[in-house]
């Protein structure tokens, strides 16, 4: 499914139009994670629609010493915290000893100041034998999106659905391999950029991100048999 045609409106309708896409799936109790910021309006229709509990995850890159835009890894949050190594960077950078162990350090309590400025006390969700619905506004190259799914895995997520209103191709086709299904709304080509499929496509700030967390929980707390 990636046949749409045109802009969405903002990510709250992008939202809602993923939400009727996973209609169809068998899903006993998701989970869904967003990518924040922008992945959080998208994630809170699907998991309006969905009545399923909402959190976020975070994923912070392991840059290369002195050139932080190279990506050696990331770490991506949760319950049980999880490191993805790119081994084929590594061998080009060689960093120093104990400089990954580092960064990794670094890059967990950045992730935790995060988490506590959105979600305040609360604990991670347990992804341990849980349908996962991963939800992003959009995916260029991937690499964020892709590091959060292996991390999945390695948590021992029973079954993981990539849900995004719009990727380039190429791309999509490298998450059908990295994802147990990838339900997306559009594949432009050419892509450009994320942005560009969208009529409002404003940052998504804190504040926001914290009101929608708050509302699902809400939204959670008053449904039926909840």
């Amino acid at each position: 499914m990636a046949d749409r045609p045109g802009k969405f409106p903002n990510r709250r309708e992008a939202g809602r139009e993923l939400a009727r896409a996973l209609a169809g799936f068998t899903l006993s109790e998701p989970l869904v994670l967003a990518l924040p910021r922008g992945g959080v309006p998208v994630a809170f229709e699907v998991a309006k629609a969905l009545q399923a509990p909402l959190d976020l995850l975070i994923v912070r890159k392991i840059g290369a010493p002195g050139h932080e835009e190279l990506g050696l890894g990331a770490v991506v949050d949760g319950s049980d915290p999880q490191v993805v190594l790119n081994p084929e960077a590594i061998r080009l950078v060689v960093p120093p000893p104990g400089y990954l162990e580092a960064e990794t350090r670094r890059q967990l309590v950045e992730i935790e100041r995060r988490r506590r400025r959105y979600l305040g006390d609360r604990q991670p969700q347990p992804v341990l034998g849980r349908n996962v619905v991963l939800v992003d506004d959009g995916v260029a190259t991937g690499g964020t999106i892709r590091a959060a799914l292996k991390a999945l895995h390695r948590a021992g997520a029973r079954r993981i659905v990539a849900a995004i209103p719009v990727a380039p191709p190429d791309t999509l086709e490298t998450l059908r391999r990295e994802a147990d299904d990838v339900v997306c709304l559009s594949a432009p080509e050419p892509f450009f950029a994320v942005g560009a499929h969208y009529v409002d496509f404003g940052q998504t700030s804190d504040d926001e991100v914290v009101e929608l967390l708050d509302e699902a929980r809400r939204l959670r707390a008053a449904a039926p048999g909840k």
